[in-house]
């Protein structure tokens, strides 16, 4: 266990309760182990990893892994994911709404996020950007459009600090930033990802307005946006990422 590439091989397995072979080359990565089971009863496949930190299922060369909430747990999956290397990663996350335009159910295609979370800050300097990988991206937004379903670009901000809503100066500097949204785990996917060479994404949904008291998130509001969206941004993720390898798209890395 002297080099990275001995740990996360060990690691990744450790972890998920998933061998090394049975990863698929393309990756659905989720906060929420809801995600996971809506996947495997789609495909009539197991949940792997119960009683794991972080579960998965897999189906039609497509790997779905809940790794957990936060930016570190989002930098541990992008290092271990170093172990398969994969053709391609896409996030599928939930976000708060912080324009006026940004409604609920929107779904968000980064161009970009900003490194509030520090976490980063291990593996790059402040000044390098966190960026999604273009072609993805691209495929992505493709197939939002087959699905005629709308969706936005722009920055997110991504943050460690959790509770926050309460927090007048925090709102503040978020408005000030011109941001769509804010969540805990975009910029580090980005960075992590940058740093291993895989390609990387992310597709947001809009779950919650922490901007006004009656937009904060709260058990019976969360109930309704999972009952209502998450199957739809499931199956756009499933659709992007399984097409993305049956039609032959090679993404490519490129360092800048």
């Amino acid at each position: 266990m002297k080099t990275k590439a001995d740990i996360v091989a060990n690691w990744l397995p450790r972890y998920t309760g998933t061998p090394l072979g049975d990863f698929s080359e393309y990756i659905l990565l989720t906060n929420f182990h809801d995600y996971v089971q809506r996947f495997a009863k789609r495909f009539n496949v197991p949940v792997r990893g119960e009683g794991f930190p972080m579960q998965t299922s897999t189906a039609n060369n497509l790997t779905i892994i809940n790794f957990g909430i936060g930016s570190p747990n989002a930098a541990t999956i992008m290092d271990l994911l170093g172990a398969i290397k994969p053709k391609g990663v896409l996030f599928l996350g939930k976000c708060g709404g912080i324009k006026h335009s940004t409604e609920i159910g929107h779904y968000i295609l980064p161009t970009a996020a900003i490194r509030g979370e520090g976490t980063s800050l291990d593996y790059f300097p402040p000044e390098v950007p966190a960026l999604p990988s273009f072609k993805l991206h691209k495929f992505v937004s493709q197939t939002i459009l087959e699905e005629n379903t709308e969706y936005r670009t722009g920055v997110i901000y991504t943050t460690n600090r959790r509770i926050w809503e309460h927090d007048s100066i925090f709102r503040g500097k978020l408005k000030k930033l011109r941001v769509l949204g804010v969540d805990m785990e975009t910029a580090t996917i980005f960075m992590v990802g940058f740093m291993n060479n895989i390609a990387r994404g992310a597709l947001l949904l809009v779950s919650d307005l922490p901007l006004i008291p009656e937009g904060v998130k709260t058990e019976t509001s969360d109930r309704k946006i999972t009952e209502k969206y998450v199957d739809e941004h499931l199956g756009i993720g499933i659709k992007a990422m399984t097409e993305i390898g049956s039609k032959g798209e090679q993404i490519k890395h490129f360092s800048f």
